[in-house]
């Protein structure tokens, strides 16, 4: 047989045994090392298990922790036992317990024998392929690492940090060039032993010894020493998530991983049934003989990770909901606010969903409640008008409303007065249509014939508050489609304003409006804003608004009639 298998185990030691029966069964002769953290008990059941198999053998037990040097020690150990004991073997396959044979083992032998002098070692340097995901580069060469990434981050970090500031460094071995890549490889007897008897390895394993995650560059580096013909891949197909994390396989990835054409797949789920019983005890299942081609599953994986990372259009899960600005779109579909309008209208809300067939609420962030549509108390998706539910995430309330609603514009009025929270949310939401009427906040106050002193105070309040949210609104980060008017310039011709809104929220063409809403009588409003600035308060975002009264006070604004140019 012209095949070893080198086994990593540490967990589902029955899950091992099978996979070690598979590779015995097939003739290759298979050298098992179990991680030293697994109790006496159970690694003392698993060898006896496999005592019938003379050509399974167990090797020195090491302690092996993630990033450490243990796991490159459990190999070496293993490694050499296998070639020691076994003279026949001319590749040696590094696997893990969790590793699961897709094609019959034979057609593997086959493949390599084919292939005397290939090594198969994913082997890259990090000048070329930077493939690490939140963590170090070339750093991971040349600082030290005394204290462990998973148990102790912050001294980790810390550490880390002070060698950068002091500009530490440790010196690379002149004759090393680091290269990294899987630590699941297949390597030849001749470059294996060559690593494994180099008169320098005293020397190598100290360095690498104090290198972060060696099981990732100690063969892939060595092995462009000794190697004759390196294939840089991995036959074992291994697939990484967006966080560096290996994707595992279940049941119902049964089809995709016959479809990958690869010799062997980690990481399996333990209590995977049907993936094991039809690779393991399915010949007649087998996949045809090919080349490996994992890049034919790469799409699915790609799509999973953009699933993961951007999710759905205004879709929010809990997996990804700290994330601010990884969204696939801040909402799930298109929505207006209006400002000012129902201050300035009567009747504003149902002339819009009559002229548009959106669905037009009030101020959903006003102070009191959530204004629904139709004076409903409950909206879909269980959102119900409570402001104090509303306000401990008012983001996550519009977003929902959007995503429940789907299908349906909606409309909703808005105001200083109102939960400003989500402003910059609107404002950079592409979804989002804006129409401002600035100002517009001072009719009622006006209409209110409250004290004086206390409408000065509102008044300057509410001015400052729909500043900074215009200031949103104009922003260069502002995405959402913004119209601004001040109320001077809005109520001297009303209807091109009005007719460009529901030109724009309606997906069909729409003809020229024939009814509009009914204007406030803004009789003596203008008096009341010079009393306002006579009193030391400027009220400015209302535009150039004469004392005297306008002549089309009190009266529905009427569309121009068409006249002829000759």
């Amino acid at each position: 047989m012209s095949l070893g298998v080198v086994m990593l185990c540490h967990t589902a030691l029955g899950r091992a045994e099978q996979v070690a029966r598979h590779w015995a069964q097939a003739g290759c002769p298979v050298v098992i090392h179990v991680d030293k953290n697994v109790r006496r008990e159970a690694y003392r059941a698993f060898v006896q298990a496999l005592s019938d198999i003379p050509h399974i053998q167990f090797s020195r037990r090491f302690r092996c922790e993630w990033g450490t040097w243990g796991i490159v020690a459990a190999s070496q150990a293993a490694s050499e036992q296998l070639l020691r004991e076994f003279s026949d073997v001319r590749h040696v396959y590094l696997a893990s317990g969790s590793c699961l044979p897709l094609r019959p083992v034979e057609e593997l032998v086959d493949y390599l024998a084919a292939r005397p002098r290939v090594d198969f070692i994913e082997s890259a340097t990090t000048a070329d392929v930077p493939w690490t995901v939140g963590g170090l580069d070339a750093e991971r060469f040349t600082l030290r690492f005394p204290f462990s990434w998973r148990k102790h981050r912050y001294l980790f970090d810390k550490f880390v940090s002070i060698q950068r500031r002091l500009g530490y460094a440790r010196r690379i071995p002149n004759d090393l060039v680091p290269h990294m890549g899987s630590q699941w490889w297949c390597l030849t007897r001749q470059t294996l032993s060559a690593i494994l008897q180099d008169p320098d390895r005293p020397r190598y394993d100290a360095y690498f010894k104090r290198v972060w995650i060696p099981d990732e560059s100690y063969y892939q580096t060595l092995a462009r020493l000794y190697s004759t013909q390196i294939e840089s891949r991995s036959l074992t197909l291994s697939k990484f998530d967006f966080q560096g994390k290996p994707h595992i396989f279940y049941d119902d990835h049964l089809q995709l991983l016959r479809r990958s054409d690869c010799f062997v797949a980690r990481k399996i789920w333990p209590h995977a049934e049907g993936l094991y019983r039809a690779f393991l005890t399915d010949p007649d299942g087998a996949m045809k003989s090919t080349e490996p081609n994992p890049g034919k599953i790469d799409r699915i994986f790609a799509k999973a990770v953009e699933r993961r990372t951007r999710g759905r259009p205004g879709l929010y899960m809990h997996s990804r909901f700290p994330n601010e600005d990884w969204e696939n779109g801040v909402t799930a579909g298109e929505y207006s606010l209006f400002q000012g309008f129902t201050e300035l209208f009567e009747d504003f809300e149902p002339w819009l969903a009559k002229a548009t067939g959106a669905r037009v609420h009030g101020h959903l962030y006003g102070p009191d409640r959530a204004e629904f549509a139709d004076q409903q108390s409950v909206m879909n998706g269980a959102l119900c008008d409570t402001a104090m539910l509303r306000d401990a995430n008012p983001r996550a309330f519009l977003t929902n409303l959007i995503w429940n609603t789907r299908g349906e514009r909606q409309c909703f009025q808005y105001g200083p007065a109102d939960n400003q929270d989500i402003v910059w949310d609107v404002a950079k939401d592409p979804n989002a249509q804006i129409a401002v009427i600035s100002g517009a906040w001072a009719v009622p106050l006006f209409k209110s014939n409250s004290d004086f002193a206390e409408l000065r105070q509102q008044a300057a309040h509410l001015q400052r508050i729909e500043a900074k949210a215009l200031d949103a609104y104009r922003s260069p980060y502002a995405k959402a489609r913004v119209r601004i008017w001040t109320m001077a310039e809005f109520i001297e011709s009303p209807m091109e304003p009005l007719q460009s809104i529901i030109d724009e929220i309606t997906v069909r063409p729409t003809r020229r409006l024939a009814e509009v809403p009914r204007m406030i009588d803004l009789a003596g409003f203008g008096q009341f804003l010079q009393n306002l600035k006579n009193q030391g308060m400027h009220p400015y975002l209302m535009g150039d608004f004469p004392v005297d009264p306008l002549p089309h006070q009190g009266r529905t604004p009427q569309p121009r009639k068409p006249y002829l140019v000759k």
